[in-house]
């Protein structure tokens, strides 16, 4: 670079030269700051800063550096060739010779520029100096105000770890990142909400449900205890109280352990043929259900492809609940329908009965945990209100849905809706509102 050291010029380029290494130099020391000014508002602040005045930097030295070129591109002084005659005896001989002429107002002009570049050199430096100092304050400012929502979602955050989970965020102002966060973070505590909520009252009426059984068992045992006149009879009589109350509890644990598995995503995936398994468990409960004096029928429908993506377990464990389900309602000499079959991109499996029916106020309540209804029975000594828990829970672990259509004297029908592969996401669930056993 052609530039006149005496000027300084290349020493301010080479400051421009090394502002991309103070970049790198800032982040690093802020990063090996104490852990006291280790926070990351004295962070942003010194990246901030680091910013500003090494923009500014730039800034100022390319004006200095331009000027400076500008002013020292005028020379001082320049050559003229002089000529000399000799007289000699042959005659005039004439000479030449190049001379520096040095112009006295090039000089000044010199003096004077470099004088300015002088000036201009320690207001620079001035100004970068007190616009360090006010890059930290801009840098100090401009933290607070980005980390300021930081703060409000931090205090929220640790009241509610402190109290409940009923409080929210509920930040205000533009949609951007520290809103989503916010936003994301009301929607997490939400679902946590409803996950503990959830497990309070399973444990409520999972305890409940033992403590019943569990009283039956300790009065049983306390009345024979305490009677010095029981005899043979009477101890057996107990005992089968106690293996009944015993039987009960144990389908209680194997139906909440169904549950908490069903809630579960994590279900294997496999092709499922809708038709055999209909079939299959048809005649799986067709002697149980002749016990009960009831016949049970499968109508599969005709359609070449009734295959799904699911847990075959899964699946047939609830239709099984279905049709378990329906041999305890259905009065003696009553017909239960098992079938399957395929409209638009859905599957479906139907189970229906010609038992009371579901009043209206129940057939959403039928799905909550550990709820009976009012209807009498004679088998329901066994039930423990999970059934069709847990088919509800397996039909949402397949992206499908449990469909109930019911008339008081008339019998129900349980439809579970399944997707196929086709099935696009969030795909309503088509509208079927005829009965095997009333219309065909």
């Amino acid at each position: 670079m052609a530039i006149d050291p005496s000027t300084g010029v290349g020493d301010s380029v080479d400051e421009m030269g090394d502002v991309t290494r103070s970049l790198r130099f800032g982040q690093r020391f802020a990063e090996r700051l104490p852990p006291a000014l280790g926070s990351i508002r004295v962070r942003l602040t010194l990246l901030y800063s680091i910013l500003l005045f090494g923009l500014a930097s730039i800034v100022v030295g390319g004006i200095y550096a331009g000027f400076a070129r500008e002013l020292n591109d005028q020379p001082i002084s320049r050559l003229e060739r002089k000529y000399t005659m000799v007289q000699v005896e042959n005659g005039i001989v004439v000479t030449s010779q190049e001379v520096e002429r040095i112009d006295p107002l090039a000089a000044f002009e010199q003096q004077v520029n470099q004088r300015a570049l002088d000036k201009l050199r320690q207001y620079s430096f001035g100004a970068l100096a007190l616009l360090f100092v006010g890059s930290l304050a801009v840098g100090w400012f401009v933290a607070d105000m980005v980390l300021r929502p930081i703060g409000r979602i931090t205090g929220v955050a640790r009241d509610i770890s402190a109290t409940d989970l009923n409080r929210r965020i509920n930040l205000r102002g533009p949609n951007d990142e520290l809103r989503q966060l916010a936003d994301t973070f009301d929607d997490m505590i939400g679902r946590l909400d409803a996950s503990f909520q959830g497990q309070r009252h399973f444990i409520q009426e999972a305890s409940h449900e033992l403590r019943n059984p569990l009283a039956v068992i300790r009065t049983n045992v306390d009345v024979v205890l305490d009677d010095p006149s029981a005899d043979v009879d009477d101890h057996r009589q107990v005992g089968t109280v106690v293996r009944n109350a015993a039987e009960r509890m144990t389908v209680l644990v194997d139906d909440l352990l169904l549950s908490a598995r069903y809630e579960s995503p994590t279900l294997r995936r496999e092709v499922v043929d809708l038709r055999e398994m209909v079939a299959g468990a048809a005649a799986e409960f067709g002697a149980a259900a002749a016990n009960e004096n009831l016949t049970v029928e499968d109508r599969t429908v005709g359609v070449d492809d009734l295959t799904v993506s699911g847990d075959p377990r899964a699946l047939r464990r609830a239709v099984a609940n279905l049709i378990v389900n329906a041999i305890r309602h259905v009065p003696p000499g009553g017909r239960i329908v098992v079938a399957t079959g395929a409209e638009q991109t859905w599957r479906w499996i139907v189970v229906e009965d010609e038992g009371p029916g579901i009043p209206l106020e129940d057939r959403e309540r039928i799905f909550q945990r550990f709820f009976r209804g009012g209807g009498p029975s004679n088998r329901q000594d066994k039930r423990t209100g999970l059934g069709l828990t847990i088919v509800r829970q397996i039909a949402e672990s397949h992206r499908g849905h449990v469909v109930v259509q019911s008339e008081i004297n008339e019998g129900s029908q349980f439809a579970i809706w399944l997707p196929t592969a086709d099935t696009e996401p969030g795909a309503p669930v088509p509208v079927r509102e005829w009965s095997y056993l009333r219309d065909k």
